[in-house]
Order: structure tokens, then C-alpha cells, then sequence
């Protein structure tokens, strides 16, 4: 079985790669509904909660944090969900469908660069929502700019390398698109739960808040918060996040299939 190398070509081939990142790019154009819904979510939500005063009042023993403040890193951490969760693995579970992977495992190009150019059309698609929504937070409703930029810049990478190696692993898994579909919605809907979609983290009784700690949405919006109200975001959630970037990307590398 033929594993995952994600490795980036060099130099000479740097063009032969970029026309593969267009012609993914050109793919998520025409098939816009996951991309556009990652962004178009979250910011509704933004604007609806911005809107609503129950949530620019301080939430009770929560040392002055309002519901407002707690939702934006969950809808950042959301949309890198669905993008890592099903905007990743769908397409490439496609691909292997069709035969794509197979028939480019026979050609000079590597079929890991369509897995490194995918990843780079969703990372690009999750780097502006994340841009988005937080540019509408501070500008439109008030809410605080992050208190420490290297903090937040550091817990968006992490969570990032924490959450697409599941993405692959997902399309590693499943033998079809809607196998991909399938499977990215089991995992979202209940990491978003201990993310606090449903029920913010600073509302969990102690025992789910230390089950939302350790997973991967769960420390990403932990260390995000952090750094956008406090500084720089204590060390256990970005090593959570580290473990499972190391730990998915083993697992990625070890069963993805071609074929």
C-alpha cells in the first residue's frame, strides 16, 4: 500500500504544482456550497448574536465575559471544522472514486501534490473566514482585538495542523463522497458541541469542561480565547492540539489510499 507523503516539490517543478493549486481553486469555484457555507455560517451568526443585547451582557461568574465574547472563537473554530471535517476529505474521497488518485500514481505527478493543493484551497478559504469573522466582530460589534496577535496567530496555526489531518483521515476512511459527507458530519456536530456551539464553555459544568479541553475543537477555542482576551494562551491546549496534529498525520500517512 503506497502511503501518504505530502512532501512539496522543488523548484523546477514549483509550476507544474501552482497549476495544480488553480485547478483546484477552479474546481471549489464550481462547486462553491461547502466553501461558501463555512464563511456565510458564521458570519450570519456574528451578526445575529452581535445584535442581540442578551449577549453583550456579562455572563454570571464568568469574570465579565460576555456570551458575545465566548461565541466568536467558537465560530472561528467552526468554520475550520467544516472546512477540515468535510470541505477536505469529500473531494478527495472523490477523487479516489473516480480513479484520479490511481491514474495519477501512474504519471509524473505525484498524487500527493493533489492532496497538498487541496489542502491549500481549503487553508486559503479557512485563513479568510477567520479574517472575516473577526473583522466584523471588532468592527461592527464591539468586541476587544486580540490582546495578544502572536497568541492568536500561533492557536489558528495549531488548530489548523490539528484539525486537516483528521480531514484526511476521514478521506482515508471513507470509499466514496458521500461515505466522506457521512463520516466529516459524525465528527463535527459532537466536537462542535464540546467546542460550545450549543452550550459555551463557560457555562459547562466542570466535568464536560474538562472533556472539552481535551479535544481538538474544544483547545482551539480555548487557546483562541485566550489570546484574544487574556495573552498569550497557556501551553495545555496548543499541546493538545500538537498531539493531534501528530498523531492524525501519522494515521493519515499510514492508510491513506490511492486506490
Amino acid at each position: 500500500m503506497t502511503t501518504l507523503s505530502l512532501s512539496l516539490p522543488t523548484a523546477p517543478k514549483r509550476a507544474a504544482f501552482g497549476k495544480i493549486v488553480q485547478n483546484e481553486a477552479r474546481l471549489a469555484l464550481r462547486r462553491p456550497a461547502r466553501q461558501l457555507g463555512s464563511i456565510a455560517i458564521p458570519l450570519v451568526l456574528v451578526v445575529l448574536f452581535g445584535k442581540l443585547g442578551t449577549f453583550h451582557q456579562a455572563v454570571p461568574g464568568a469574570g465579565g465575559l460576555t456570551l458575545f465574547d465566548a461565541y466568536v472563537p467558537v465560530l472561528m473554530v467552526f468554520s475550520l471544522a467544516m472546512l477540515a471535517l468535510m470541505g477536505l476529505p469529500m473531494p478527495l474521497a472523490s477523487y479516489r472514486e473516480l480513479g484520479v488518485l490511481r491514474r495519477l500514481s501512474t504519471t509524473p505527478v505525484p498524487p500527493s501534490w493533489v492532496l497538498a493543493a487541496q489542502g491549500i484551497v481549503q487553508l486559503c478559504v479557512a485563513l479568510a473566514t477567520i479574517a472575516i469573522v473577526l473583522t466584523a466582530s471588532i468592527a461592527a460589534f464591539g468586541e476587544r482585538a486580540p490582546v495578544s496577535p502572536t497568541g492568536l496567530a500561533a492557536s489558528i496555526v495549531l488548530a489548523i495542523a490539528g484539525l486537516f489531518p483528521i480531514g484526511l483521515v476521514i478521506a482515508a476512511a471513507a470509499r466514496t463522497a458521500g461515505g466522506a459527507n457521512v463520516l466529516g458530519r459524525v465528527a463535527f456536530f459532537p466536537l462542535m458541541f464540546f467546542a460550545g456551539l450549543w452550550l459555551p464553555r463557560a457555562l459547562m459544568p466542570p466535568a464536560l469542561l474538562d472533556i472539552s479541553n481535551f479535544t481538538p475543537l474544544g483547545a482551539a477555542v480555548q487557546a483562541i480565547q485566550a489570546s484574544m482576551l487574556q495573552g498569550f494562551p497557556p501551553v495545555a491546549p496548543l499541546l493538545v492540539l500538537a498531539g493531534y496534529a501528530v498523531l492524525f498525520s501519522y494515521l493519515a500517512r499510514r492508510f491513506f489510499r490511492w486506490e
